[in-house]
């Protein structure tokens, strides 16, 4: 369930170009996306369960197996051959490589499928900045136990172990000395997403950066990277990262700030990547920016949603203007702050029921959602990731009265559970 603002659209019309959606994904934290492109695109989905409410803002649907490359190609070529397709659009991490092959077969903008795949492979990401002289942390690739271990003692304490190839923090692990090293790379080896690949060299050990953590939703038309949202990332328990809420300001002083700019536009010239939308998240170290990595998609948690409660401009349109070989207008309505909360279980349980208190709302309050239903089991990590209850949205003029309005978002949406052993 959720009270995410989102509305029937008034349709493109039935002249309108058409772009191909691969995947939809999850109602509670995709469905302003559809909404908002709707309104200026024929959307056709293409998706492996039964369209239901995303009919609401589709011209049509077919069902087809996504993790059928050459299924999905066939069914892509069948919507071409009777409607003007002028792009392939998504947002779901599983199909970004595959769409961008489509887009290619299909002769539609985006970037190569290579330059993509340097972006989905956090390995061939380190290679590809190496290879440029774009600064990085320190990073090896191992495949086993040892290996990681061999590698942190080389680099040095603490480190970072992650999944090659995941996604949402799913597996990120922080290991302070030797002795956490052999539980982190099990972690971080053994998660599964989405059904992303695994890599026979599954498993990345990075230098621990210092400071604050951001992300940096951008589009890039022609080969120019235009940032859309600055984002500063919230975190939950150590040693994981699980992201816990994002802060978002359209007077971010980093948004003209010309090392991560500079920075910005090196990493997309370096992977290669010169038309779509992208994700990308960076530490402020004390020696400057430095990528954490980078997506080939939008933003997940709501945060183009943030930028356009920002800004006035939506980050998904001009997403899928990109996509449709279109530049964008990026130019501000307002100027506004916008920020989200993730509520988390404080331990494993399962659900009775989520109130939503709303005597209790501060000013900024913008929007609620309820992302558990009775009889739900939920965990932390490393029992379980994004197993959240709720979420909470705050839209003002003043940052410093949004953040506060969301200091404690347990007591405006509360979980009532059991609590269950281990």
């Amino acid at each position: 369930m959720t009270d995410l603002a989102v509305h029937t659209p008034d349709a493109a019309p039935q002249d309108a170009p058409v772009l191909l959606l691969v995947g939809s994904g999850y109602r509670p934290y995709r469905e302003y996306i559809l909404a908002a492109v709707s309104k200026h695109y024929r959307l056709w989905l293409l998706d492996s369960a039964e369209a239901t409410w995303q009919l609401a803002y589709c011209a049509g649907a077919t069902r087809v197996d996504t993790r059928d490359a050459e299924a999905v190609r066939e069914a892509a070529l069948a919507v071409a051959d009777s409607l003007p397709v002028v792009g392939v659009f998504t947002y779901d991490e599983t199909q970004v490589v595959f769409c961008a092959r489509l887009a290619q077969d299909l002769g539609l903008p985006g970037s190569p499928p290579e330059a993509v795949t340097n972006c989905r492979d956090k390995a061939a990401t380190r290679a590809a900045l190496a290879a440029a002289g774009v600064p990085q942390p320190a990073s090896r690739t191992v495949a086993t136990a040892e290996e990681a271990l061999a590698a942190a003692e080389e680099i040095g304490y603490p480190v970072i172990v992650k999944a090659r190839a995941m996604a949402a923090s799913f597996g990120v692990v922080r290991a302070d000395g030797p002795g956490d090293v052999a539980a982190a790379f099990a972690t971080a080896d053994g998660t599964e997403f989405m059904n992303l690949p695994r890599y026979p060299e599954n498993v990345l050990v990075e230098e621990f950066l210092t400071g604050p953590e951001i992300s940096v939703d951008a589009v890039v038309h022609d080969g120019r990277v235009m940032p859309t949202v600055i984002a500063h990332k919230r975190l939950g328990p150590e040693p994981y990262f699980e992201e816990t809420g994002h802060d978002v300001d359209a007077r971010d002083p980093l948004l003209a700030d010309e090392e991560l700019l500079d920075q910005l536009g090196r990493i997309h010239r370096a992977l290669g990547f010169v038309s779509g939308a992208t994700h990308s998240e960076f530490k402020l170290t004390p020696a400057g920016p430095r990528l954490v990595e980078v997506n080939a998609r939008l933003g997940g948690d709501l945060i183009p949603y943030l930028g356009l409660l920002a800004t006035g401009v939506d980050p998904t349109v001009a997403a899928a203007h990109v996509a449709a070989g279109r530049e964008p207008d990026l130019t501000p309505k307002h100027r506004r702050a916008a920020a989200v909360r993730f509520l988390l279980p404080e331990g494993r349980c399962r659900t009775v029921e989520v109130v939503v208190h709303r005597d209790r709302f501060g000013p900024t309050i913008h929007e609620t959602g309820t992302t558990a239903e009775p009889g739900d089991e939920l965990a932390l990590p490393p029992a379980a990731f994004l197993t959240r209850y709720a979420h909470v949205i705050a839209v003002g003029d003043d940052l410093d009265q949004v953040v506060a309005d969301l200091r404690e978002p347990e007591r405006l949406v509360e979980l009532r559970a059991d609590v269950l052993p281990g």
